[in-house]
């Protein structure tokens, strides 16, 4: 039985054996076992009361499991799991959980949703009062209590679910990946919301297949195949992975990342040697990624090997390798990576369109689009849209939720009639909906869109025939997904019993197998991990390069590096376009790293003094966006010496130094800029 006591006592008791230095989580030896799987292999860690721990790693690694033991709606097989002092069961009560799917009521409004938590939590009506509104401020919510949770935004969603978990004042949030579908600017407010949940004293264990946020937290665990695989900060890391990062620019990218990786792959397997100087490439829209055991060897050896096949080569800059490095490497090195498998395609080609066509013009306009608008009633949801993507091209339309780009999507597709402006779409401007030019186009919505009822196998046959692909080829693009999916002899699992993950892999499969001209991609990655997302872009980046033109639309900004050129929607309209590295290069200001000995009160008082999306925590460390960095640095600094509070404990600045803009620092820049 759960230890029953009022939700607003202290979450343990004051005879527990736990003090303020004993880990509010120990876990030794824990395994899982369903049947003859184990979902859980032995694992130890422990987690600090006020930490941000992180639980990161591949589909099927054994991180929801491990959370549902945490929140003691399930038992260990084998172990001893202690949480507040306790067994989970027994600890319940002191424990927020947010599970992957929505936990909230779509027909009650946020107050109703709130007082329904706070009764399960046994919290008293007058601290209900006090903590709804003191929460619902933290998140920004309290203007809409009246608001039925289904017509929130996903942000908005995930932040009344966590408001939901911290009625009752717990000591310790579980999060399994709390922030999957929720736009940029709505995710680093969550973030910053953890931060100040962490800075009063919450424990904060969280997974996400996000690693840009994973490198927030104090510590991260690496996890595979139920086992843990590393742990330490982000530092400790990168420092273990002992790899730099090469940034590679060239207007060759294919054939430089092909005959880089066949020298990586001859060294490697011939040769039988770990002692070459690259250890991987990859591209990432308008230039590569290498990377290499030392800066100096490895760009020495890029460029040697550029010579010798006289490819030309624009800059080549050295950067922090990421944590999203660290983690691939490590499951690359264990032989996890799923294989690169393109899609087996027509001996003929095309019907209506071949490769060829793109080397011989790669300028081709496939889709094109002037002052674009759609209405509903009174809410202009696309305003005033005019964008071009060409054969062989991945555009990336990104934007906060709300923004129009679905809308924009399914106006292109056919799927909505446009109140005004003009579509042209593989050079028709009239019938976009007829079954001939809906046959050159793939589309894989934001939404799963294939059939839970129906098998693995016969979606995949259904999606054949709406595509019409020829029967003798449909075996193998069957196969070939099933392939790419890891589902080999698990075809005839029905389809609404897979993990979110593969459900997204499925539905990208369906959406290509005919050989679309035109591909539409809106969130194709949402909750997939990163080894899979790696696979995914391949893929994409394949289906451009054989000249199929791609948009797609993504909140995970750092996967929109992918893109060759992408546009930034903001309420219906496109605020900036360019490539990556042209919005990265026209962001005004700079950004600045600092490392205080006070993370959360130096935030607290720059949020004083500048509008507050120019600072957010990043783990250990602030990121603040300057306008004027000479004289805002020594604001700053004079700003923390004349700090003072309470414990007249002083801010003191333990570093500080100018880091580059991601895609994200841009977004929001741009997105709050313009609003």
């Amino acid at each position: 039985m759960a230890h029953t006591k009022s939700a607003d006592s202290p979450a343990f008791p004051p005879h527990s054996k736990l003090n303020a230095q004993s880990p509010v989580i120990q876990v030794e030896g824990l395994h899982k076992r369903y049947g003859k799987l184990s979902a859980v292999r032995g694992i130890d860690f422990t987690v600090q009361r006020g930490e941000i721990f992180g639980l990161i790693g591949p589909d099927g690694a054994g991180k929801t499991t491990t959370f549902q033991i945490l929140a003691g709606v399930m038992e260990a097989s084998e172990g001893t799991v202690n949480v507040l002092g306790r067994s989970p069961r027994d600890a319940r009560l002191g424990i927020g959980y947010l599970t992957q799917q929505f936990s909230l009521y779509l027909d009650l409004s946020i107050d109703e949703n709130i007082r329904y938590s706070a009764g399960l939590r046994e919290v008293s009506l007058d601290r209900l009062a006090e903590r709804r509104d003191r929460y619902l401020k933290l998140m920004n919510l309290d203007r809409f209590g009246s608001r039925l949770a289904g017509q929130l935004s996903g942000g908005m969603k995930q932040k009344l679910a966590l408001c939901c978990a911290l009625i009752s004042q717990p000591d310790i949030l579980l999060l399994d990946e709390p922030t999957t579908g929720v736009d940029p600017v709505s995710r680093r407010e969550f973030w910053d919301v953890l931060a100040t949940l962490s800075s009063q004293g919450v424990t904060i264990v969280v997974a996400t297949p996000y690693l840009d946020e994973a490198e927030r937290c104090n510590r991260i665990v690496l996890m595979s195949e139920g086992q843990i695989q590393q742990t330490g900060t982000l530092n400790e890391l990168r420092s273990r992975l002992g790899l730099h990062r090469l940034e590679v620019r060239t207007d060759r990218l294919a054939e430089v990342e092909r005959v880089l990786l066949d020298e990586i792959n001859t060294q490697h397997s011939i040769l039988n040697t770990q002692n070459f100087p690259l250890v991987d490439v990859q591209t990432f829209g308008d230039r590569l990624d290498v990377l290499v055991h030392s800066h100096e060897t490895g760009e020495t050896t890029v460029r040697q090997i550029l010579d010798q096949h006289q490819l030309p080569l624009q800059t080549i800059e050295s950067v922090e390798a990421t944590l999203e490095n660290v983690f691939v490497t490590r499951l690359r090195q264990q032989g996890a990576e799923p294989p690169f498998l393109p899609l087996p395609r027509s001996p003929q080609g095309r019907k209506n369109i071949h490769p060829s066509s793109f080397i011989l013009h790669p300028s081709s306009v496939a889709i094109q689009t002037r002052h674009l608008r759609k209405t509903f009633g009174h809410f202009k949801a696309v305003k005033d849209v005019t964008l071009e993507v060409c054969y062989g091209e991945i555009y990336g339309l990104l934007g906060a939720n709300g923004a129009g780009k679905t809308t924009t999507i399914k106006m292109l597709c056919g799927l909505l009639e446009p109140s005004g402006g003009e579509i042209s779409l593989a050079g028709q401007t009239r019938d976009l909906r007829n079954p001939e030019l809906r046959r050159r186009i793939g589309y894989m919505s934001q939404k799963f869109t294939l059939y839970d009822d129906l098998s693995v196998v016969q979606n995949l046959e259904f999606y054949c025939g709406v595509y019409g692909v020829p029967r003798s080829q449909r075996q193998a693009k069957i196969d070939w997904v099933l392939a790419i999916c890891g589902l080999e002899g698990q075809e005839t699992m029905v389809t609404g019993r897979l993990p979110g993950g593969w459900k997204q892999r499925v539905a990208f499969g369906a959406s290509v197998m005919h050989e679309p001209e035109i591909l539409f991609l809106d969130e194709p990655t949402s909750g997939v991990d990163p080894l899979a997302r790696r696979q995914f872009w391949r893929l994409i980046e394949d289906f451009a390069r054989q000249g199929t033109a791609v948009l797609v639309t993504t909140h995970y900004l750092e996967e929109a590096e992918h893109c060759h050129n992408m546009g930034f929607m903001v309420a219906g309209e496109v605020v900036a376009e360019g490539s990556p590295s042209q919005i990265k290069a026209e962001q005004p200001g700079q950004l600045i790293e600092i490392v205080t000995n006070q993370t959360q009160a130096a935030s607290d008082l720059l949020k004083t003094q500048m509008e507050p999306w120019r600072v957010s925590i990043f783990g250990d460390r602030l990121h603040v966006v300057l306008d004027d960095p000479v004289c805002d640095i020594l604001h700053i600094k004079e700003l923390f010496q004349n700090y003072t509070q309470p414990t007249h404990l002083s801010l003191q600045i333990h570093s500080i130094r100018p880091v580059p803009f991601s895609l994200e620092d841009c977004f929001i820049g741009i997105v709050q800029r313009t609003q």
